[in-house]
Parts: C-alpha cells; sequence; structure tokens
C-alpha cells in the first residue's frame, strides 16, 4: 500500500514538471493542496523527500517563462511553495539552483501595482529568504529596494501586501550584507520614520503586525554596530521610548512593545561600570603570589558586544540539567582509587584531632573543651552560662536557659510530628499582596508592644533624652584597643544599657560573648564596626513569608527607567553617596539621602550612587583577590522615611538567572523593631525583578576574553520607621563570630555526663582564623572496658559547610544539626550513643568574615581544590582531606560524608551524590556497566528525607559525576576514600514547589529543621542497615511507642507498619516480635 501511494505521488509529481495542459496542472496543483492541508506535517516531509519542492520549483520557472505567464496556475503554485517551504530547510537552495530565486524576483517588480499576485510572490519570497546565504542574495539583486516601493507611509488599503512586504524586508535583514547594505543607504531613518507614521496615525491599533514588521527590521539591523551607531545618530532612542510610553499597559500593544524593548536594550550603549578598577576593594597579599596590577576598565570602544537579545524571562528554568558532554565516560577515572596526596607520616598529626579513640574516660572528663574554649574575655562576667553578676543579667541567664529549652522542644516536637504525622508545625503566612510591608501592623512611634504583648518604652524618647550616637548604638566599635578607648567603653556602656532594657532573648546567643569574640575575629581590613543584628541576634517570625507574586511587566518598566536615565540625563542626580573606593566620609548626615555602611564582617556594599531622590544604584564588592563572583550583599542603611518606597539596582550582578525572578526577596533587619522585642529578619522587597543591563567588562579586565555581561537586581522597599536604622542582606547572615559564639554556648550548655562535645582547631586560616572542628558523640556509660571498646569502635559520621561564603543558608541548616545532636531529643540521644560526628561548620572562614561570595583570601573556590589542595593556599581543605585520609587509614571512613551548601537557580532542599553507572547511562556510554559492581545504596539516604523533610525532594536529586565537579569533596571523599555515601546537600535560598512548603520562602527555622531532619535521616539509615544491631532496633521501636499519646494514631501505625516492612527480612525473630508486640498494642 505504501508503495503505491509513493508510486502515486511520485507520478503526480512527475506529470506536473512535464505537463504543459492547464487543466491537468490545476487539477494536480489542487490535489496536492487538498493532501497537504490536513493531517500532520508528516505529509509535507513526505512530499519533500519525494522531490516535490523541485516540481514545484520546477513547474514556476516553466511557467513563469511563457510569454504570457498563467496567475491562474502561478497563484496556487506560490501558495503550496509557502506552505511546503516552511517545513524544507534548504527550499532557499533549491529555488536558486532552479533559477526560481531570479525568477520570483522578476514577477514581483512585474507586479507592483497588482496586489494579489505580488502578495504571493512576497509569500514565496519570504521562505527562500529564510536561508541568510539566500537572503544576501536577494539583497545583491536588488529585493530591498523593491520592497520599499511597496512598503508605504501609513495608509488603509493594500495593508496585507505591506504586511507581507515588512515580513520579506525583516527576513532579508538578518544577513550582516544586507544589514550594512540598509545602514548605508540610509534605511534605518526611514524605518523610523514609517513607524511613527504608522505609530501615530494607527490609533484604533488595527495594524499591529505592519508596525511589528518595521521594527523588527530595525532589530536585525541594530545586531550591526554600525545599525546601532546610525540607529543613535537618528534618535531611534528616543522616538521609540516617546512611542511606546502611552501604551505600556495595552495589552493589544504587546507584540509591538516587546520588540521595542529588545531593540532598546540592544542598543543602549554598552559602558563599564562606575568603579576604578575590576578587582576587590580590598586587597590580601597571598604567600607565594607575586601583587599585579589591578586590572583597570577602559573606555567603551573596548567593548566586544554579541547583540545577544534576552527577553523578559517569566519562567522558571531553572538550572538542573547535566550537560552530557561534562559527564566523566573514562572508566578508570571513575573507578580507580588515586594514591595519598601526602607522605604517610603525615597523617599522624590528625590522631590529635582523635582523642575519642584514645582517651580514658578520666582524661575526657577533665578535659571537655578544646583549644577554642582557653580564653578569657574582659566581659566574662557577662556570659550568661553559670553566671549571676547582678539580679537583671541573673533573670537575663534564667531566660536564656529557658529559651533554650523552648529551643529543645520545639525542635523535638518538629522531628516527631514531621516524621509520624507528615504535617508541617511552620505557621503557614497568609498571602499579601505585592508591596504590603511585613511590618505593616507596627506603628512607627511612641509606647509599642513586644511580641509577646508586653509594653516597651519609647524608644524615640529614650534615644534623644541620652543622646546616643546612632553608631555607636547600632555598630559597636571592636578593635586591639578595645579596653583602651575611651569612645568604645561608653558605647559597651550604651549597648549595656539597650540590652537590659530591650533585649529579647535568643536562644543560644549572648550579645557580650558575642562582642568578646569579634575583638579576636581578623578581616583584612580590620573591621572597626559590629552589625547591630549579629551582635543582638535574630529570632525566626512567627509565620512563614509566601513568595512574592510577581508582578507581570516589572521588568519591563525598571529596563524603561533605564532607558529615560540615557535620553533624559537632567533628571539623574547620580552622586556617589558611598564608597570603599574614595576618602571618607562621603556622606552628609544632614543631607537629603540614605547612609550606607558595610565595613562590617560579612557586610558587602562598594559602592552606593543615589540616582533620584528615593533611588540608588548599588555595586557589590567582588571577592578578594577576584574579578568575579558579585552576589552576596549585606549592608547598613539609614537616614530613611517611613511609608516611602525606595528603590535599589545592584548593578554589578554576574549570574545569567536568579531565583529573585521567581518569587525570592531579600532580608531585612529592622534596629527599631529588634528594639521593640521583635529582632528579626524577615523576607522584603517588591517589584523585584534580575536582568542584563548594559554594562559590560572591558576585554582588558576580563584578560583579552570578550567582556562579560553585568545584570541589574532591583527591589523596592518601604521601611517601617523613620529615621531607623535597617539592614539589608542577600540571605540571612550568619557571620564566622556567630559560629563562633554559638559553639562556645552549646559547650557550655550540654550535660558533660551524657554528652561528649569537643572543639579542636582544624587549622588556621590565611586569614589567621581558628577553623573549629567539632566532635559529638555520647559519654561512655562508666570507664570500663567494655563502655570504653563501645564508645571507640562507633562509626563516624563527617558533616561539612559554609565552603561557599555567601552561602549563608547552609550555616543555618549547620546550626540546626549542631543543636539537635546535643538536645535531650531521644533521636540525639540514639545518634549520639551510635556515632561519632566529626563536624567542618565553616571550610572558609576567612571569605565569610570579609564578605565574599565563593572563595577564600587567595581568590580560589575552595570547592575546586580538594584534588590537590595546598597546606599554604588552602589550608582548611588540605586538613579536611587529611582528616578524613586518616580515618581512611585506620579503616574508620565515614559512613556518609555531607557537604551542606547553598543553590541559587533550584528550589527545594536535595542532594548530589556519586554513581559509577548513572553516570555512563546518561551518557548513553554503556561499556564495561555490564562488569561493574555498585551499591545502589547511595540512593537509600536521599530516600528516606524525601519522606521525612517536608523541604526536601527526590526529584531534584542527581548522581552523576561531571568532570567540571572532579575536584569537589563529593567527588574526592567518594573516589580517594571510597565513601559511596558522598554528599552535597543543596538548600535553596528561595523555598519550596512542593510538598508541604509549597510557595513559601525558606526561614531560618526551616533551614535549622532541614538541619535538625537530616540527622534523623542517618538514624533510619542506620536502621535500614544490614549491620544496624539488634540493641538500636529495639531502642528505636521503644521510641516509637513513647510518643503514642502526642500523635495520631492512625497514622502512626501506618509509620509502625512501615519500619517493621523495612527491618522484618534483616532483624532476629526476636525484635520482630518486640515490634509486633509495639505494633499490637498501638492498635488496641
Amino acid at each position: 500500500m505504501a508503495e503505491q501511494e509513493a508510486s502515486g505521488l511520485q507520478v503526480l509529481l512527475h506529470t506536473l514538471q512535464s505537463s504543459s495542459d492547464k487543466k491537468s496542472i490545476l487539477t494536480i496543483l489542487k490535489v496536492l493542496g487538498d493532501l497537504l492541508s490536513v493531517g500532520t506535517d508528516r505529509r509535507i516531509h513526505y512530499m519533500i523527500s519525494k522531490g516535490g519542492s523541485e516540481a514545484l520549483l520546477q513547474t514556476l520557472v516553466d511557467t513563469a517563462r511563457t510569454a504570457s505567464p498563467d496567475y491562474d496556475i502561478l497563484l496556487p503554485l506560490f501558495r503550496l511553495l509557502a506552505k511546503v517551504g516552511l517545513r524544507d530547510k534548504k527550499i532557499g537552495r533549491k529555488a536558486l539552483e532552479l533559477e526560481a530565486l531570479d525568477v520570483t524576483l522578476i514577477l514581483a517588480r512585474k507586479n507592483l501595482s497588482h496586489d494579489q499576485n505580488l502578495l504571493h510572490c512576497l509569500w514565496a519570497l519570504r521562505v527562500f529568504a529564510s536561508s541568510v546565504s539566500m537572503g544576501a542574495m536577494l539583497g545583491i539583486n536588488g529585493a530591498m529596494e523593491l520592497l520599499f516601493k511597496v512598503i508605504t507611509p501609513y495608509t488603509q488599503k493594500r495593508t496585507q501586501t505591506i504586511r507581507a512586504a515588512t515580513e520579506v524586508l525583516a527576513v532579508l535583514l538578518k544577513s550582516k550584507s544586507n544589514g550594512r547594505r540598509a545602514v548605508n543607504r540610509g534605511y534605518v531613518t526611514s524605518l523610523l520614520w514609517l513607524h511613527q507614521d504608522w505609530h501615530s496615525r494607527d490609533t484604533a491599533n488595527t495594524y499591529v503586525q505592519i508596525r511589528r514588521g518595521l521594527l523588527l527590521c530595525l532589530k536585525h539591523i541594530s545586531a550591526l554596530r554600525s545599525g546601532r551607531e546610525a540607529f543613535l545618530a537618528a534618535q531611534g532612542m528616543e522616538i521609540l521610548f516617546s512611542t511606546t510610553q502611552n501604551c505600556l499597559d495595552d495589552k493589544s500593544m504587546e507584540p509591538v512593545i516587546s520588540v521595542v524593548l529588545q531593540i532598546l536594550r540592544q542598543c543602549y550603549p554598552k559602558s563599564p561600570l562606575p568603579l576604578v578598577t575590576a578587582s576587590s576593594a580590598y586587597a590580601f597579599p597571598v604567600p607565594g603570589h607575586i601583587a599585579t596590577e589591578p586590572p583597570c576598565d577602559l573606555p567603551e570602544e573596548d567593548f566586544e558586544d554579541d547583540g545577544d537579545d534576552e527577553v523578559d524571562k517569566d519562567s522558571d528554568t531553572e538550572d538542573g540539567k547535566v550537560e552530557d558532554d561534562d559527564l566523566e565516560t573514562d572508566v578508570n577515572k571513575l573507578t580507580s582509587k588515586p594514591g595519598l596526596d601526602r607522605p604517610e607520616e603525615e597523617l599522624m598529626q590528625y590522631e590529635a584531632m582523635c582523642l575519642e579513640l584514645s582517651y580514658s574516660f578520666e582524661e575526657l572528663e577533665s578535659k571537655p573543651g578544646g583549644d577554642l574554649n582557653s580564653e578569657t574575655t574582659q566581659y566574662a562576667n557577662h556570659h550568661h552560662i553559670l553566671t549571676a553578676a547582678s539580679s537583671k543579667q541573673h533573670c537575663y541567664n534564667k531566660d536564656q536557659s529557658s529559651c533554650g529549652q523552648e529551643r529543645e522542644d520545639s525542635v523535638r516536637s518538629s522531628l516527631l510530628c514531621m516524621v509520624k504525622t507528615q504535617r508541617s508545625t511552620v505557621h503557614l503566612g497568609s498571602k499579601r499582596k505585592p508591596g504590603v510591608n511585613p511590618y505593616q501592623n507596627v506603628q512607627s512611634n511612641s509606647l509599642g508592644r513586644d511580641s509577646s504583648g508586653s509594653e516597651i518604652p519609647d524608644i524615640q524618647a529614650s534615644l534623644k533624652a541620652d543622646a546616643w550616637d546612632i553608631d555607636a548604638i547600632f555598630c559597636p566599635r571592636m578593635s586591639a584597643s578595645f579596653s583602651n578607648s575611651t569612645r568604645t567603653g561608653e558605647a559597651v556602656e550604651v549597648i549595656d544599657k539597650l540590652l537590659q532594657t530591650h533585649l529579647k532573648c535568643v536562644p543560644f546567643h549572648d550579645p557580650y560573648l558575642y562582642m568578646a569574640k569579634a575583638r579576636r575575629t581578623s578581616s583584612v581590613v580590620d573591621f572597626k564596626m559590629v552589625a547591630f543584628p549579629d551582635v543582638w541576634g535574630h529570632c525566626p517570625p512567627s509565620t512563614t513569608q509566601p513568595m512574592l507574586e510577581r508582578k507581570c511587566g516589572v521588568q519591563r518598566i525598571r529596563i524603561f527607567e533605564d532607558i529615560r536615565r540615557l535620553i533624559q540625563p537632567s533628571d539623574v542626580i547620580n552622586k556617589v553617596v558611598f564608597s570603599l573606593d574614595e576618602p571618607w566620609p562621603l556622606q552628609d548626615n544632614a543631607s537629603n539621602c540614605l547612609q550606607f555602611f558595610s565595613k562590617f564582617e560579612s557586610g558587602n556594599l562598594r559602592k552606593a550612587i543615589q540616582v533620584r531622590e528615593f533611588e540608588y544604584d548599588l555595586l557589590v564588592n567582588v571577592d578578594v583577590n577576584s574579578t568575579q563572583h558579585q552576589q552576596w550583599f549585606y549592608f547598613k542603611v539609614s537616614g530613611m522615611q517611613a511609608a516611602v518606597p525606595y528603590h535599589f539596582n545592584i548593578i554589578n550582578c554576574e549570574k545569567p538567572n536568579s531565583q529573585f525572578n521567581y518569587g525570592m526577596q531579600p532580608t531585612l533587619y529592622s534596629v527599631k523593631e529588634a528594639l521593640l522585642g521583635r529582632p528579626t529578619w524577615i523576607r522584603t522587597g517588591y517589584e523585584i525583578c534580575y536582568y542584563k543591563n548594559h554594562y559590560r567588562q572591558s576585554t582588558a579586565a576580563a584578560g583579552g576574553a570578550s567582556g562579560k555581561c553585568y545584570y541589574t537586581l532591583t527591589f523596592a522597599v518601604t521601611f517601617p520607621h523613620n529615621e531607623d536604622v535597617c539592614y539589608l542582606a542577600y540571605h540571612y547572615p550568619y557571620t564566622y563570630t556567630a559560629l563562633m559564639t554559638h559553639l562556645d554556648i552549646l559547650e557550655k550548655s550540654v550535660n558533660l555526663k551524657e554528652v561528649y562535645f569537643r572543639q579542636d582547631v582544624l587549622c588556621q586560616t590565611l586569614g589567621g582564623n581558628p577553623c573549629p572542628l567539632v566532635t559529638i558523640t555520647a559519654m561512655p556509660e562508666s570507664n570500663s572496658d567494655e563502655h570504653l571498646e563501645q564508645f571507640r569502635h562507633r562509626p563516624y559520621q563527617v558533616i561539612t559547610a559554609r565552603v561557599h561564603p555567601g552561602e549563608s543558608n547552609a550555616s543555618w541548616v549547620m546550626k540546626g544539626t549542631l543543636e539537635f545532636l546535643v538536645s535531650s531529643d531521644p533521636v540525639a540521644r540514639l545518634l549520639r550513643e551510635n556515632f561519632i560526628f566529626k563536624i567542618i561548620p565553616m571550610l572558609n572562614p576567612d571569605g565569610v568574615i570579609n564578605g565574599n561570595h565563593r572563595c577564600s583570601l587567595s581568590g580560589e573556590d575552595l570547592n575546586r581544590q580538594w584534588l590537590s589542595p595546598s597546606a599554604h593556599l588552602q589550608p582548611t581543605i588540605y586538613h579536611a582531606k587529611g582528616l578524613l585520609y586518616h580515618l581512611s587509614s585506620i579503616g574508620r571512613s565515614p559512613v556518609v560524608f555531607c557537604d551542606f551548601h547553598g543553590h541559587s537557580q533550584k528550589k527545594n532542599v536535595f542532594l548530589y551524590g556519586c554513581s559509577i553507572k548513572e553516570t555512563l547511562w546518561q551518557a548513553a556510554c554503556t561499556v564495561g556497566t555490564s562488569t561493574i559492581l555498585e551499591d545502589v545504596n547511595y540512593r537509600t539516604l536521599p530516600k528516606i528525607l524525601d519522606k521525612l523533610a517536608p523541604a526536601f525532594t527526590m526529584s531534584s536529586c542527581s548522581f552523576l559525576v561531571e568532570k567540571s565537579r572532579a575536584s569537589t569533596a563529593r567527588v574526592v571523599v567518594w573516589r580517594e576514600m571510597g565513601v559511596s555515601r558522598s554528599y552535597t546537600m543543596e538548600s535553596s535560598y528561595c523555598g519550596c514547589n512542593q510538598g508541604p512548603y509549597q510557595g513559601l520562602q525558606f526561614g531560618t527555622r526551616e533551614l535549622e529543621e532541614m538541619g535538625a531532619m537530616f540527622c534523623l535521616g542517618l538514624l533510619i539509615l542506620e536502621l535500614k542497615s544490614a549491620s544496624c544491631s539488634h540493641q538500636l532496633l529495639a531502642r528505636a521501636a521503644t521510641l516509637l511507642s513513647a510518643e503514642e499519646e502526642a500523635l495520631d494514631q492512625h497514622l502512626q501505625r501506618k509509620y509502625i507498619k512501615r519500619v517493621i516492612k523495612v527491618l522484618k527480612m534483616r532483624t532476629s525473630w526476636y525484635v520482630f516480635h518486640l515490634l509486633s508486640i509495639e505494633l499490637s498494642h498501638h492498635e488496641t
């Protein structure tokens, strides 16, 4: 049958080419038209494969070359060619070879006054010109001149033909040679004039497609440098800007406005960032590195422009796929285990970091602390643990203790509820409209109430009465000469008074201890100030904040505002109000502008430029000893008016997309709110978008490569109070000093008879800061040989975090992990009794301290240095790897290794792991896979977390090994230490698009919860393992039954049944019998 159809079609096509009978030709054309008008494109492609295009073209040429061309034949021929040509990628080349290109152009010239015939010729020319080379050929033969005779000023006649002509011209101008020809002949001015004429006279928007066609012509011309120059010289920016201002909200004008926007962005003159150098404002001499001159940005003519278009990103195209060409397909590299990267005798030094393996019980009891706790501070009387310096201080200690207990109870309750009822404990906030201030119920003056309803004294009156210095209040000065500074002493007195009057208890935080620790933190520029939120502390808000619903057209509005600046420069203030590169102070407190500051720990703001009264351009600092990685920001702003929208534009971001386009908001901390009893980082901002701007890095600054693009993050903030001091950050900040303070408080809060908590110094960083190493396990029951033996043979779990400084969410997850592991939660107790946890909570302290986003002080991404780290340049990685080597050498490789990270372009929490087979399968490389034996248990932990943690999703997990990730912690620990469960855990900066938290942004509560859930996942993983002891199984079963009164019976029975099903095949009959008894007990 198929052969008959094929032969039938071929007969038709052959007859079409050979016949001279008009009736026969028309009949065949009608049959072909009917065949192609129904069904799918497969029919057209089939006809093309049988030579259909050639037959139609040949018939066209033969008919056109007769003495009197018969348009009864030509018109249906053109219609068929237009339909077939859209699917035939070689139609232009075929038309050239059969001379149909010239024939069609000649016919068009002859029919300039005959609209119907001309329209059909234009349809054919449009498909012929789809090939750029054929378009160039038509341009050489005068096609553009012909089209300009057809495209006339506004008229209500011949509009179908004019529209077709603009479409053909737009296709022709995709050819660079045609574009240059159009520039040289002054077509840019003509097109602008035609656009103005049609736009002004088409008041009913009837001919939008003609106007769009004219704009597409301009768009293709402006892809050339000469085209952009001609466009700017012809006042094109002003013309297009002015013609669209009155129709931005008209949906029928969308086809026009979209192209206008692309042209304006394309033609906006490219310029360097308003910075003196592309390098960081901070300098740090790296040992062994020769200092070089910082690259300077050069004038505009040095820029290479790719002319790429960028449309408004309204779809969540998150970065979730791995390019197949990046997958490691070398089986030898995937399966081989490299040797040590250092002499074996060096590993002996790490015995001192594993004292739990050699200490007797008495020694452990006499030395509960590590090297980090030997300090005694000048303000030791303010330590809230085990002190009672005064009645108020004693009260504060009591509150702190109760806060810790509340925090512990909430963690425990959250875990049990999440695991057994599959319900979230987080209070969901109501959806709020864009632009609504989260502090909307807060009054900006007079008497306030804290979150518990207690009255708080009038802050404004208090500040005025004592005439305190705002800097002394909000950023206490810290320096090496802390104790000798009269000014600093006054500041401490102020802080002391504020703490006694306004402090709200923050669990596991002590402002006095924080300030003492801050004195010991070493920064590149010797920060003299401490940010108020870091000293005062943060309490999670009572409700979880929803993702921001993006306002339609917000990006478009911001881009038009950028254009307005260019064409109306007189409206722009352009005043530098803060800069790390220029002498301080730049700001006049009496001036009508905001005051900015960022020279504090983890702070990052390099420059602030006042654009208009309530709008500022901001530039963030690149990483130290680097020219890139601009993402993290954290700065203080003051001097604001309440209820006034302020716009902030961070203009030197470098990632091509961001979660700020998909519901994410920056964070804000208000000092006045904190003094009112609400010390909380909240998500804030509206009219948020992230888009490519006109700034470019020069080729010289980029090392000879094409200058990179920059992106703008823009958002509006309405501050809650007049003359407040607020802090804005990319994400919830978590400083190095906060970590060190937290670790000390944790150590002092644990029950030393039950919890073994030890702090060691892994190493000193390049910046001279100690990198902490924490060991957590349960104390042995006694110093008997049996109990010490059990203590020393517990398997290890190794967890690291914050190798990338800007990923502060990783530290909040780590905070949740640490607090849970030392808590009295029964699950935590089981974990301590069965594992030894080695935790490096911050692998890049220097980067965190100095406000870097990704690198260390050496300007290197430390998570790309694990293959061969240097003890001098990457000490934290070198010694972290050394510790893992040591554990492996004594047969104590960790059960799980996990490195906590943050992710800027995806939602939820998920794991990256390593699998040889999955990598080879994904790369379609099956060579040798049948002989590779691989334990698939690397998938068990993420599957467990998928069921336990509301923020976790298995669907985003990946177990592929990429070439570009060969030197990351995850891959190196997997390959070199043989840890099959080696993971990176990524937490979104934004929030969740699935599960109980769907549509919500992450707060610190959810991130800390994820840290606790990860620990619970480790316990379930052990319960599911074949090596799990009967004693642990029995204790786990008892734990399940202990919570029955607090949980829904039906759901709990389901959970126990699930556990029993998992354990049945591996446990002894006795343990299974115990679990069955528990199940029967619950069912009764």
